[in-house]
């Protein structure tokens, strides 16, 4: 058998390539189509005028996907109940923006981190029946996205909502007197300063990690005959009985990229301009992630605020708002700082 000696001819546009035995002198060309992935922008190489252009022609594809006709708040709007001891609400999905500092009236020096709350609206409502047999819920979307991003069936949702389709999807368990119609836009006023919030999160992916990293592990000595074991986590399980590693033991492995809730974070602010919730503290993530805020599970702090918002913030029925809420503890930035008596 004779043997085979490959030469491949690549070139833009179709793909071409030729193979030559030594037997046979002549080429056979045979088409190959391959796609190409880059990751640049679709209007990275256009000029201002077609990117103007572009943004122009997507906000009206947006129009005709969402018609008026489709959307359900033409219709009759849902009864709406007073809220009562025990309501569960309905969540916000935001964008986390960064962190700043804030000073209380007493001097005191706290770090917030703003939550900004993008194009958020209803999208459905699932009864006990359709969810878990338990419970309602509400399934809720964040931040505009390109109609190229989802699929067909996803797109069949939000024309019944009467929305553009949605970057982040997520489901919220509310109570019965808490539902709220498809199609209804959320503002950062659902929460009101003073309340306490859960924020959930993907956390930072940082890889294979060892335990000190991962864990906090002290380490082992530096000196006294210790050889490259610095940093290694020691013995993992017991010997001769039970003579097995135990479920759950902190060793090295990935770190990260996971889903986490921090509970009990107080909400400093909240500017109803911009829709940006003022949150104590760090919450998980990386800036510019999106995120869910609800109201906080933790009984001593469930209480906070009495009467709030229910469902949720209208702007038909309560008006408008201040452009910034605060708390009764935070001191004004417009205010001076000092006073001459």
């Amino acid at each position: 058998m004779a043997a085979l000696s490959c030469r491949f001819i690549l070139q833009r546009g179709t793909r071409l390539f030729s193979l030559r035995t030594a037997a046979e002198s002549h080429a056979h060309f045979v088409g190959c189509n391959r796609t190409l992935n880059t990751t640049t922008w679709f209007d990275e190489h256009l000029t201002e005028d077609n990117q103007e252009y572009m943004r122009k022609s997507m906000a009206e594809e947006y129009r005709k996907q969402t018609a008026e006709k489709l959307s359900p708040l033409k219709d009759e709007p849902w009864p709406r109940h007073e809220w009562t001891q025990g309501s569960r609400r309905v969540g916000l999905v935001a964008v986390k923006l960064g962190m700043a500092p804030i000073w209380t009236k007493t001097g005191e020096r706290h770090v917030v981190t703003m939550l900004q709350v993008q194009d958020c609206h209803v999208i459905k409502y699932l009864s006990k029946e359709e969810y878990d047999g338990h419970t309602a819920a509400l399934i809720v979307g964040g931040k505009n996205v390109s109609p190229f991003h989802r699929s067909e069936n996803e797109m069949e949702i939000f024309r019944n909502a009467g929305v553009p389709p949605k970057q982040k999807v997520t489901t919220f368990k509310i109570s019965d007197n808490a539902l709220i119609k498809p199609g209804t836009p959320l503002y950062a006023a659902h929460f009101r300063p003073g309340q306490y919030v859960d924020v959930t999160a993907k956390s930072i992916g940082k890889g294979f990690q060892g335990v000190m990293k991962r864990w906090g592990f002290k380490g082992q000595p530096a000196s006294h005959g210790q050889t490259k074991t610095h940093r290694r986590p020691g013995a993992s399980g017991p010997g001769g009985d039970p003579a097995k590693v135990f479920k759950g033991k902190k060793m090295p492995g990935r770190m990260g990229n996971i889903y986490v809730t921090t509970y009990g974070l107080k909400i400093w602010r909240v500017n109803t301009k911009h829709n940006v919730l003022y949150v104590n503290g760090s919450v998980p993530g990386h800036r510019n992630c999106l995120l869910k805020v609800r109201d906080t599970i933790l009984p001593t702090r469930s209480s906070t605020l009495l009467s709030p918002p229910f469902p949720t913030y209208f702007t038909e029925e309560e008006g408008d708002l201040d452009e910034d809420l605060y708390d009764d503890n935070l001191f004004f930035h417009t205010e001076p700082s000092l006073t001459l008596t």
